[in-house]
């Protein structure tokens, strides 16, 4: 991690992520062995980050998505750092509107994608020079996807139900399966799930769909759990947000698969709309429908704070709870 965040004596780490989680994502002893400074915050607040950037001349931090939708939130005017700030986002796909935005700000975002199972991040959006000349909204759609293997794994592979990899074209679905030095060596006392986990030849099966594009960055799409099979049709609820978050309006949105009598599922959207903001619930789902194919769309939309775990993630097991009952809290 000290050689993917290009860390050296001269780098400033904010601890906003909480070093319990996945181990920090290896940073305890990334920023420690490239000789930089711990920075650490009591409690995640946007303002408390802000001070930290433009006064401490802090470089570098980890925060998960929900994190730096607050950031961007309360910096209402286009003042930037006196130098760019490197930032890793993870726990869930960041949204491209939130990526353009924290760029616009001087915050250059890198996602990494991991898991417990392999010590933090196993795969790294490094940015390719070319990239450099590209409109905003193509830049942030590139840096949303999750990326290639971390330095020290070997190559990523996603496989059909056959265990086949699928072609790399950016559209079909399979399971992302890792293999290398940061992957577990099995599930503590319970050989049955270690075997479960694994692919004929050792690879890690992570639960997780996502896409191979053509230059071998691959695109999480959804956790097997949460995809919405809707008339039998396949709804992956990270698209629906990702065109959710793109209305002016809401800040963040979170989409799970309620039980229906007539499709089997559908999708409910679960929206935080911006301070002042007022939108109504049909605008909200003919928005999503003039970009994405109809069927996709959430049949119902319900306004409210997300739950979230102490490191930021959204809690989806509550919202599908609220979903299927039709309660709201």
């Amino acid at each position: 991690m000290a050689y993917h965040a290009r860390l050296d004596t001269s780098s400033r780490y904010l601890w906003t992520l909480p070093m319990f989680h996945t181990n920090g994502w290896c940073f305890p002893w990334a920023v420690t062995a490239a000789g930089g400074v711990h920075q650490c915050l009591r409690k995640v607040s946007a303002d408390a980050i802000w001070n930290a950037v433009d006064i401490d001349g802090v470089t570098h931090f980890c925060a998960a998505p929900t994190v730096l939708s607050m950031m961007a939130d309360v910096r209402t005017s286009t003042r930037k750092p006196l130098q760019r700030v490197r930032v890793f986002a993870g726990g869930a796909p960041p949204w491209p509107a939130l990526l353009a935005r924290m760029h616009d700000l001087g915050i250059d975002i890198r996602h990494l994608y991991g898991l417990t199972e392999t010590f933090g991040p196993a795969v790294v959006s490094e940015w390719q020079p070319e990239w450099d000349e590209l409109p905003p909204d193509q830049r942030a759609q590139l840096t949303a996807r999750q990326g290639i293997a971390n330095v020290i794994a070997e190559p990523i592979r996603v496989l059909d139900s056959t265990g086949a990899d699928v072609p790399a074209d950016g559209s079909t679905l399979g399971e992302i399966t890792l293999r290398g030095n940061d992957v577990m060596l099995g599930y503590y006392r319970d050989n049955a799930a270690t075997a479960a986990a694994a692919t004929g030849d050792g690879r890690f099966r992570s639960g997780d769909l996502g896409v191979m594009h053509p230059d071998g960055y691959i695109e999480l799409r959804d956790r097997i759990k949460d995809v919405i099979i809707s008339g039998g049709e396949n709804i992956t609820s990270v698209e629906v947000e990702n065109t959710l978050t793109d209305h002016p309006d809401i800040l963040e949105a979170a989409v799970v698969g309620a039980a229906d009598p007539k499709w089997g599922e559908v999708p409910v959207a679960f929206v935080t709309l911006r301070p002042g903001a007022s939108v109504r619930e049909r605008e909200i789902i003919e928005f999503v429908r003039t970009r994405i194919a109809r069927f996709k769309a959430p049949q119902r939309v319900v306004f409210r704070d997300l739950p979230k775990t102490s490191t930021g993630k959204i809690q989806k097991n509550q919202l599908r709870t609220w979903a299927s009952d039709g309660t709201q809290s």
